[in-house]
């Protein structure tokens, strides 16, 4: 005599699919955020290079870092942890680096 699990608690077709359209949205988000946080990190960047010699520094490194400290966190949540090639292709300074504590 073979037993069977009932077939009530099995998940469904239905149940199965909508899980997997759930997680490639989350995917899709992630990806999403990802692309946001590089943008910021690229603009804030660009403002630093182009205005950061004045008595705007303190100011323009403190958003970068808030960037870069953004961007970080959003690799980190989708599986990305080291962050050398990303430091280098944004030629990230090391006064930004430094109030991230990596420097």
């Amino acid at each position: 005599m073979s037993v069977r699990m009932p077939s009530n608690f099995g998940r469904s077709g239905a149940q199965e699919n909508a899980l997997d359209l759930l997680g490639h949205e989350i995917l899709a988000e992630k990806a999403a955020a990802l692309g946001r946080a590089g943008q910021r990190v690229e603009e804030t960047l660009t403002k630093l290079r182009e205005n950061g010699e004045g008595g705007d520094r303190n100011r323009l490194l403190k958003e970068a870092a808030a960037a870069v400290h953004g961007y970080f966190i959003q690799r980190e949540l989708c599986g990305l942890r080291k962050h050398d090639a990303v430091i280098r292709e944004y030629d990230i300074p090391r006064a930004v680096l430094v109030r991230l504590g990596a420097g």
